[in-house]
């Protein structure tokens, strides 16, 4: 087991521009000290240097880092595109042996959307539209059904707020670290 009854594992997914890095960045910047952001990008394209495909070594370490962080008491944001078919099984062992509140979220944004946003980041000319379009995945829920699924329709910062109160992040103390 992992972590304490009082962690919080937060889990955003979506696919590429769907504003899971924006959300997890606005969830530590109103929860402050004592939350983890564990992003895949980070770990996949940072720390590794690695592509994504099934069974690379980025599945190991994004939840090796997720308990760690959950068994020194930390709150943790997992965030990234992380593909059912290849990080679902890694999402599943981690909700199972975590102590505390685990909680999904599936950003839901139409690849239109996607392509729109993504225009507007550093990588836009980096990746092109076929490769978002080749990457891009409707609806790639978890099979367990725990996800809640919000669509583009909701704003940033009310995307945050429900996210804070759902998790009772909202109501906990900043830990002061």
């Amino acid at each position: 087991m992992i972590g304490t009854e009082e962690t919080r594992l937060v889990v955003l997914r979506g696919n590429s521009a769907s504003g899971k890095s924006s959300v997890a960045a606005g969830l530590r910047e109103r929860f402050g000290r004592g939350l983890a952001l564990v992003g895949q990008d980070n770990i996949r394209r940072v720390v590794l240097r690695e592509r994504d495909r099934p069974g690379a070594a980025n599945i190991g370490l994004i939840d090796l880092t997720a308990r760690y962080a959950l068994d020194a008491g930390f709150h943790v944001v997992l965030e990234g595109i992380l593909n059912a078919d290849r990080y679902g099984d890694m999402l599943a062992r981690l909700r199972a042996d975590h102590r505390g509140p685990t909680h999904g979220y599936y950003l839901d944004v139409p690849i239109e959307e996607t392509l729109a946003r993504h225009a507007t980041k550093p990588i836009a000319d980096d990746v092109d539209e076929a490769q978002l379009r080749d990457w891009y995945r409707p609806r790639d829920l978890l099979l367990d059904g725990t996800e809640i699924v919000i669509g583009s329709d909701s704003a940033l910062h009310e995307t945050v707020d429900r996210i804070m109160l759902d998790t009772g992040l909202a109501h906990l103390p900043t830990l002061d670290r």
